[in-house]
């Protein structure tokens, strides 16, 4: 699994910023501009940010330096639409950045793995988008073209890159048992293993304070593959495995961007295009 070099846009300090413009208020106070949390799964000082022209103009940059062009329908489509109707309702200015974006940027990675490419797109540290698209293997002339399906392992290692610095909790501990589960095909939780090391850091990481003292997703599932005792390749079932975990170990009742369920599910999902 290789993960590609990141592209992140950062705006100059000789950009505006937002908090000159953004000072003007609409005549009808009800009126309010199109936030972050209103279109992105996203939370903390992101989520109550307008989005806005900059902040879009970022992120169109962004994917094309990484993937050669503006993905259709992606973040960064979105990320357009709403700081142009944020503009013309003059909530916004249209040198305007956000001030939170301004600050951490946006970035756009891609994670390798047998057969496919899975593209994570971020916004202040936050995953925004995340898709999976097959790339086809080249054999030899005589041969076909084939791609490789995507295991549960894999899906977990992809899962150290997406969202690897986010810390471990008991949503992720217990996605990472059903994940272990579904690929062991036994309900033994292996001693040592991912499902251990994570239910470890979850109980540690309850007791400590700052998130940077705490341990780490990319900590626990780094080189998964080689630390599950046997492995499968993902399929839906495995995938509303996970996804239910998650889910019943989540106080908000929602699954992690970029994380253990996402992962899984998005390997799942590309399995089934490719007929496995």
């Amino acid at each position: 699994m290789l993960l590609s070099p990141i592209c992140g846009i950062f705006p100059s300090f000789s950009s505006y910023k937002m908090s000159q413009e953004q000072k003007r208020r609409p005549q009808d106070e009800k009126e309010r501009p199109i936030r972050y949390g209103d279109v992105f799964n996203v939370s903390g000082d992101l989520a109550s940010m307008p989005v806005a022209p900059q902040d879009a103009a970022m992120m169109q940059t962004a994917e094309r330096m990484a993937l050669g062009q503006k993905q259709k329908g992606g973040p960064a489509a979105v990320m357009q639409s709403a700081a142009t109707r944020n503009e013309r309702a003059g909530l916004v200015g249209h040198r305007d950045f956000s001030d939170v974006t301004g600050e951490l940027g946006v970035t756009v990675t891609e994670t390798d793995v047998p057969g496919s490419r899975m593209i994570t797109e971020s916004v202040a540290g936050q995953v925004v988008g995340q898709s999976v698209e097959p790339t086809a293997v080249q054999q030899a002339a005589v041969e076909v073209i084939e791609q490789s399906a995507i295991t549960i392992g894999e899906a977990l290692e992809a899962t150290a890159q997406s969202a690897g610095n986010k810390p471990v909790d008991q949503s992720d501990a217990a996605a990472i048992q059903a994940a272990e589960v579904r690929a062991t095909g036994t309900n033994v939780v292996t001693p040592g293993g991912l499902a251990a090391t994570a239910q470890s850091a979850a109980n540690y990481n309850a007791r400590v304070d700052r998130d940077e003292n705490k341990i780490k997703l990319s900590d626990v599932l780094a080189g998964a593959t080689s630390k599950l005792p046997a492995d499968k390749v993902a399929t839906r079932q495995d995938a509303e495995g996970v996804v239910s975990a998650e889910l019943r170990n989540n106080p908000n009742l929602a699954t992690h961007p970029g994380g253990v369920a996402a992962a899984v599910a998005a390997a799942a999902r590309l399995n089934e295009r490719v007929n496995v």
